[in-house]
């Protein structure tokens, strides 16, 4: 039985390259060492997704997720428990989701725009972690990742920049900013503080590796 695992929170504004940086981290570490439950997996099923005045589903709002659920698995992953969910496709009809196995771990990540939102999620954090980049970076690298990965028109990806990400970062996101432990800069690159976190972390492994 290992100890009580440390819990890291990691968030950011759309685009700010969380994913990248969350797969140097993870690629540290072995799957005994560290688990991710990632707040992606908790939205709630698309008939609940409030829509725009022009009928766009904003996934961008607190009220998409099911925060509660999302706190209780991150709680039994605390004690020790193993956690059975489900992968979230975004509703996409051709997407058959996977079974999600999270086991508990030294190391526990907890992963999403608004995992420092949540309070029920952001007091059971041990270090919180924020990526900061700036607004025309986030929108160029959002630009270019939703034309590739998710055929969206530029005109589409525009509306969405203006009427959910931004409002959402100033509103549920940036206010958190100033409470992080660690922020991590990356217009350009974030390597160096990734070996930061690493290192710390391997530490914290060590500690918590069972007796």
């Amino acid at each position: 039985m290992i100890n009580k695992p440390f819990i890291v929170g990691i968030t950011g504004g759309s685009a700010s390259g969380k994913t990248s940086f969350l797969k140097g981290l993870i690629d540290a570490f072995s799957e005994d060492e560290i688990c991710l439950i990632s707040q992606d997996n908790y939205y709630k099923t698309i008939d609940q997704i409030p829509r725009d005045e022009i009928g766009v589903p904003n996934f961008d709002l607190p009220e998409t997720i099911d925060h509660h659920q999302f706190a209780e698995h991150i709680r039994q992953l605390h004690e020790g428990k193993i956690v059975e969910t489900v992968e979230y496709t975004f509703n996409n009809p051709n997407a058959v989701p996977q079974k999600l196995v999270l086991r508990p771990t030294p190391i526990i990540v907890v992963e999403g725009i608004f995992a420092f939102h949540f309070e029920d999620v952001a007091e059971q954090l041990d270090l919180k972690i924020f990526i900061n980049a700036s607004n025309k970076i986030k929108f160029q690298r959002r630009m270019t990742r939703d034309q590739l990965e998710r055929a969206l028109s530029p005109e589409m990806i525009k509306h969405q920049w203006e009427y959910h990400v931004r409002p959402t970062y100033r509103e549920y996101i940036k206010p958190h900013k100033a409470k992080a432990d660690i922020v991590i800069p990356n217009n350009h690159h974030y390597q160096k503080g990734l070996d930061v976190v690493i290192g710390y972390l391997k530490g914290k492994v060590a500690n918590l590796a069972p007796n």
